[in-house]
This record gives structure tokens, C-alpha cells and sequence, in this order.
């Protein structure tokens, strides 16, 4: 295996400017990017964090470090979101909120149900499940929960998924050989993949206009 410093210059497409990326802002950078996932969701924890479970395996980061600035990032990301919620009220917060591209109203109100089905062990459950964990936060700070809880289930659930995504991209690491061989294959699997999410996106939102749209014309 190549020294750390030059092994993600071999890595091609999105995934080699991704890893790039990651390895210029550092662990630091890390824990801001999972902050602004938490509050920006179509930016995907899913990429970042393996990515950057890759590196430590490389030798370009510590692992440690990683975990805690990612686990603070997400916790920050959702305090915001909590603030947002008691401050504004959900019905507020929803309508400011889904303004935002590729966001939807149906995110924010699939959360909220979700919060108010389960109560207060949705914060721990809901950060481990996409589409909901980015925005679980909002509903709880709509209803005034109490924020010690709110902070111990929110740790616990960034931790735990943060930590399995790191550990995958470790695990990654330690075949790097099979990563660089077959890097041009999983640059494929992303694009299909980010062509299918942001599609259904598209789609989503422009059915819900078009149903709104006899509405307005009564």
C-alpha cells in the first residue's frame, strides 16, 4: 500500500474529489460538514463520514477525533433546529424551512409524525433512520422538550450512526487496493444514485404543485 499522502490522488471522479476534500478540511472540517448536514439535509452524512472512516484507515486523520467532531457537529446542527422549532412553532418553521432546495414539506411533517407517534425515544431512533433524522429536532423543539433528554438521545443517536459509517469507511480502508481498482465502478453507483434521489425530489415537488394548482384556480 502507497503512503497515506498520496492515496487519495489515485482515487478518480466524485468519489477522489470527495476524499480530497475531506482530507484538506480535517477532522474539523468533518464536524462542520455533519453539522450542516443536520440542518441542510441534502447533504449526505453517508459520503462524508465513510469517507472520512477511509482516511483515518489511511493514516490522515485520527479516528478518535473524527467520531467527536462529527458526533459535535450533528448535536450543534440539531440544537439549531430544536432552537428553531421553540422559537418559531412547527407550522412556522416548516413553511421557512421547505423553501430551502430539494427540501420538501412532506420531510418535515413524515419527522414531526413520527416525534409525535413515538415521543421521546423517536430523537434516539430518528437520528438512525434517513429522511427523518435530519429533522426530528424541530418537532421536539416545537414542543418544548425537556433539552437534557433531548441532548442524551441526540448524542446517543449521532454517535451510534456516525460511528457505524466511520467504521465502514475503515473498513473500506483496510482494502484499499480493491477501492482503487474498482473506484470508477462505485463513482457509477454514486451518480446513479444521486441522479435517482434528486429525480424523486423533482418529482415529488412538482406533482405537489400540480395538485395545487386546481386548488388555486377555484
Amino acid at each position: 500500500m502507497q503512503a497515506a499522502s498520496g492515496s487519495t490522488e489515485e482515487l478518480t471522479g466524485i468519489v477522489g474529489y470527495a476524499a480530497r476534500a475531506i482530507e484538506a478540511l480535517g477532522a474539523w472540517g468533518v464536524g462542520l460538514l455533519t453539522l450542516l448536514e443536520t440542518v441542510f439535509p441534502p447533504i449526505p452524512s453517508e459520503v462524508i463520514l465513510p469517507l472520512a472512516g477511509f482516511l483515518t484507515r489511511q493514516g490522515e486523520m485520527n479516528i478518535v477525533l473524527v467520531f467527536m467532531t462529527s458526533t459535535a457537529g450533528a448535536y450543534l446542527g440539531a440544537l439549531l433546529l430544536y432552537g428553531l422549532g421553540a422559537k418559531l412553532g412547527l407550522e412556522r418553521s416548516i413553511r421557512w424551512l421547505s423553501k430551502l432546495p430539494l427540501v420538501d414539506r412532506e420531510d418535515f411533517e413524515k419527522a414531526a409524525g413520527w416525534f409525535e407517534r413515538h415521543g421521546k425515544p423517536a430523537i434516539f431512533f430518528g437520528r438512525l433512520l434517513p429522511g427523518v433524522r435530519s429533522l426530528i429536532s424541530l418537532p421536539a423543539g416545537a414542543e418544548r422538550m425537556n433539552l437534557l433528554p433531548f441532548s442524551i438521545f441526540t448524542i446517543a443517536g449521532s454517535g451510534l450512526w456516525n460511528g457505524v459509517l466511520i467504521s465502514l469507511g475503515v473498513l473500506l480502508g483496510a482494502q484499499y487496493e480493491l477501492i482503487d481498482q474498482y473506484s470508477q465502478y462505485l463513482n457509477y453507483a454514486i451518480y446513479a444514485g444521486l441522479a435517482v434521489v434528486i429525480g424523486l425530489l423533482i418529482r415529488r415537488r412538482v406533482k405537489r404543485h400540480a395538485s395545487k394548482a386546481p386548488e388555486s384556480a377555484s
